[in-house]
């Protein structure tokens, strides 16, 4: 007896111990939640990226294989700056053209627009000091608009920076943590969820594969329209269009919007046709294309993924929507080895 309550009283104190500790845990990772979030995002990037420099190293010249660890992501980074710069080239000089016509077409339209300004019966009522002050009040007010926003597109792509070295730094040397990881469970349990993280990754690898296939349709076949319409920039709105379609449903949103801002220059005619396709191609993407190649490979319902676009769009923003269905994914699969019972009859 008088053994078993200093027992009991030794148990409580440590209870008490790690209920302060977990407590504290807590408050550390919700300070530190922006910086949790990043080091999630990267890691799952790199987990979804891996097959690609895995892919890119399993390359060779006879038998020399140029691409080995750190020379497949190079020569990646060197694909994506020459894509990108090549998409530049191409897609920049007929906007900024376009731009300068207008600039050149300006003062040549502007007593035309003044006069018709004129007709409306509010604007004819003010008189031209009325006109200068709400002129200079609203541009002082956009220049504070946008010095808000370059401070704020400044923090976004400082994260996105550190991201992209993260990102970089788990495809390299990512093998590593995630033993480490590990090395916190007992042998048994280590091994079943190192075995169910594996599952989850072939999953990913599969979206991933799924998102390529779906981009390279879209893109192909918005690219075909915008030529058949005669649709400005026909090429680089195809480019684009087949790019965004990375973050679902958001991604196409933009795209819409996009495509009928540049149709709408020429005519309405096009801006109807650019509609009427997107419109079929959602059809088309819900009904057919997402059962066949989406859900078949990640194996989760059309509900499950449109929740977890949701969720992620709000929780991350586009970060978020892009890592939604990796993440979805993750869980099905923990959820499926930990909680669901199987039967074993």
């Amino acid at each position: 007896m008088n053994q078993s309550a200093p027992n009991s009283a030794q148990d409580i104190r440590s209870h008490i111990v790690f209920v302060f500790a977990l407590a504290f845990a807590v408050y550390v990772a919700w300070l530190l939640r922006s910086v949790l979030a990043l080091l999630y995002v990267s890691a799952l990037f790199a987990v979804v990226l891996a097959p690609v420099v895995r892919a890119t190293s399993r390359l060779r010249i006879g038998r020399w294989h140029p691409f080995q660890g750190a020379a497949a992501i190079f020569f990646l980074l060197l694909l994506v700056a020459g894509a990108l710069t090549a998409f530049g080239f191409l897609a920049f000089p007929p906007v900024v053209h376009d731009l300068e016509a207008v600039q050149g077409e300006m003062p040549a339209r502007l007593p035309a627009l003044l006069d018709r300004l004129k007709q409306i019966p509010v604007v004819d009522r003010l008189n031209s000091a009325q006109v200068i002050a709400w002129i200079q009040g609203y541009l002082s007010q956009a220049a504070g608009t946008v010095l808000v926003s370059l401070t704020g597109w400044a923090g976004a792509l400082l994260q996105v920076a550190a991201g992209f070295v993260l990102t970089l730094y788990f495809i390299l040397e990512g093998e590593g943590a995630y033993r480490w990881f590990l090395s916190f469970f007992p042998p048994q349990p280590r091994q079943r969820l190192d075995n169910t993280l594996q599952r989850a990754a072939v999953r990913m690898e599969k979206w991933l594969v799924g998102q390529a296939s779906l981009m390279l349709i879209l893109g192909t076949a918005s690219t075909i329209l915008y030529l058949s319409l005669g649709v400005r920039y026909a090429y680089s709105l195809g480019v684009l269009t087949g790019l965004l379609n990375i973050v679902p449903v958001l991604g196409v949103a933009i795209s819409i919007v996009i495509a009928v801002l540049v149709a709408a220059i020429d005519s309405w005619g096009r801006v109807l046709g650019v509609l009427i396709f997107f419109v079929v191609w959602m059809q088309i993407e819900n009904s057919w294309l997402i059962p066949r190649i989406m859900k078949n490979r990640v194996e989760l319902p059309a509900l499950g993924i449109f929740v977890a676009l949701l969720a992620g769009s709000e929780l991350g923003g586009i970060a978020g929507a892009m890592v939604a269905i990796p993440t979805a994914v993750l869980v099905a699969v923990l959820l499926e080895e930990y909680l669901v019972r199987k039967d074993t009859a």
